[in-house]
């Protein structure tokens, strides 16, 4: 439905409603797509099924094709978590009758579900649906096993063509995968056993497409990081609510360059690059300039670095899924790499940095004041900041030089994930870090967010910093200026034995998280005090850099339930120490 004014108000989209109610109660089944159109302009207002906030496109914003919009409403694409977790759950035991290893089983999918994408294009099928799958199901058992490794091999070739690492990246994906000698034992019966569950179960669920930036491989991480060993479960993935959220206050669009130091399966590069190719599709220009805006967001706007190898076969096979087989993405060691960062010459930083790597690692620069206990132990007792500190002194290099070329200074916006324990840690060697860091940088935000926002990986109670580097914390005329302090605890998400944090969703099937998110936001960008929510503080580097410590209590929604909890807790800790003995 399309209704045209030559300058539309507010009050024409309540004449669209009026219309689109007369449209349901005609033909109550159909899917509609209205539009509210300008005729002195381009301007275009776009929504699905209902005329109201939460059914609002945002991203639509130029007149498209009838087959995009037919898109929207492919119900059997979607990217369902609670489904494709419940799926991998069941995939995870297939690939355990199968004997395919443990650790193997993240890439291993990845892999196979590139191959699937790649045979179903090739293929022409639009749906996912029985009758695809029962074609895709005879093409592959008509398939020796050795014909279906070559397959995937091809594939992997043919997706990275162009790209600066190919070689390397295509022999860490078969050393990992093809030529593992259980993998190599698979018949083809087991092979069409696999890739049908994976296609059915996984696959049809997810779109690759959508503007959301679900991070697929962080998934399979989720369900396969129970069954894999201790040292493996410190590794803190980041769910893809808190990777769009990270991205949204970062402002990432198509003409900002994108760079994560530590990018682990590649989850914020995922969500950059989708928002960015996003904002590409909703250029008011030609679909030539628009398909050459992302050509070059993928070519120059993306990179990463990652130390660990099987994290950077994940990343590169994260990034082929999602369309891009040129990422810039090193493997490699970032604070080995300022070269690197000088190339990539970043826009946004969004990392989540090891909370525990080892103090030998970390360069002897960062140590000069650290005790020998220190120094010596078996975690870095910055908790992650000394990747920031880093970072920071590469853009402050560069920075540097722009002044001797005669250039302005570039301010770069940081999003960065650490561990409460830096927010409020006292000891001499963090309050150092946090003290250096101001004296180049603004901290611009902290976010308290959810105690067990990694569940069921890392255990760690984190918190999202914002920094402006390149921009003191302190004024030339010696003022200081605030920082946002948000109380972030409840995302709308909840525990369920053997999923996670699953996404919850009210009587209407309305995300709660992204009401909750348009929220955080609001306060974050209009710097809105909330009792209980959000607090402004000046801060230095002797300060606790957490909310709780600055916001107030808002006592209205105090209840006798908490009343009773508090006094509850008070005396199991006075039994505890012994002060209290029961009779």
């Amino acid at each position: 439905m399309i209704e045209t004014k030559q300058q539309f108000v507010k009050n024409d989209e309540d004449q669209l409603r009026e219309y689109l109610n007369e449209e349901k109660a005609l033909h109550h089944s159909k899917k509609v797509i209205c539009i509210l159109a300008n005729t002195k302009n381009d301007q275009i207002k776009v929504w699905k099924s209902f005329i109201d906030d939460d059914h609002f496109l945002e991203n639509e914003k130029v007149i498209d094709t009838f087959e995009h919009y037919k898109s929207l409403f492919v119900e059997n694409k979607q990217n369902n978590r609670e489904k494709v977790l419940k799926n991998t759950y069941d995939l995870n035991e297939l690939l355990h009758k199968k004997d395919i290893d443990e650790k193997l089983r993240s890439q291993f999918v990845g892999t196979t579900l590139l191959y699937i994408k790649d045979t179903i294009n090739k293929q022409g099928y639009d749906l996912i649906d029985e009758d695809t799958c029962k074609k895709l199901k005879q093409f592959w058992s008509n398939l020796s096993e050795k014909q279906i490794r070559a397959g995937i091999e091809d594939t992997l070739s043919g997706l990275l063509n162009g790209s600066e690492n190919k070689t390397k990246k295509i022999e860490l994906i078969q050393q990992n995968v093809l030529a593992n000698q259980k993998i190599k034992r698979l018949t083809t019966t087991d092979w069409v056993k696999i890739l049908d569950t994976i296609t059915k179960n996984i696959y049809a669920y997810i779109d690759t497409q959508s503007s959301e930036g679900q991070d697929i491989l962080n998934l399979f991480f989720i369900a396969f990081n129970k069954y894999t060993g201790k040292a493996d479960k410190n590794q803190a993935f980041t769910p893809d609510h808190i990777t769009e959220f990270m991205c949204r206050i970062t402002d990432i669009n198509r003409n900002k360059r994108v760079f994560d130091g530590t990018c682990g399966s590649g989850a914020f590069l995922v969500q950059a690059l989708v928002k960015k190719l996003s904002d590409c599709h909703a250029m008011q220009t030609t679909n030539e300039q628009k398909l050459s805006w992302a050509e070059t967001v993928k070519r120059e706007h993306i990179w990463g670095i990652e130390i660990e190898e099987n994290a950077y076969g994940l990343a590169t096979t994260n990034m082929l899924i999602h369309g891009d087989g040129n990422s810039n993405i090193k493997l490699g060691n970032l604070f080995e790499n300022k070269t690197f960062i000088e190339k990539a010459n970043p826009d946004v930083i969004l990392m989540n940095p090891p909370y525990n790597a080892k103090p030998i690692s970390i360069p002897s620069i960062y140590k000069s004041s650290w005790t020998k206990a220190a120094k010596e132990g078996k975690e870095d007792p910055t908790k992650g900041m000394v990747f920031i500190q880093f970072i920071s002194d590469c853009i402050k290099e560069m920075n540097e030089q722009r002044l001797a070329n005669g250039e302005e200074i570039k301010e770069v916006k940081l999003a960065v994930l650490l561990p409460v324990a830096v927010a409020i840690g006292t000891s001499n060697i963090l309050t150092e870090a946090k003290h250096k860091i101001l004296i180049d940088n603004t901290l611009e935000a902290v976010f308290s967010l959810p105690n067990e926002i990694f569940y069921p990986g890392a255990s760690a109670s984190a918190c999202c910093m914002v920094f402006t580097l390149g921009k003191p914390h302190k004024n030339t005329d010696g003022t200081i200026n605030q920082t946002f302090f948000g109380y972030y605890k409840e995302d709308g998400f909840k525990k369920k034995k053997n999923l996670g944090r699953i996404e919850q969703f009210d009587e209407e099937n309305n995300s709660l998280w992204k009401k909750i998110e348009n929220d955080w936001i609001a306060m974050y960008r209009n710097k809105t005090i909330v009792d209980g929510l959000s607090a402004m503080a000046v801060v230095t580097g002797n300060d606790e850099w957490l909310c709780e410590a600055y916001m107030k209590t808002d006592y209205s929604k105090l209840t006798k339930n908490d009343f009773q909890q508090t006094i509850n807790s008070y005396l199991a800790y006075q039994i505890k120490i012994g002060k209290i003995y029961e009779s």
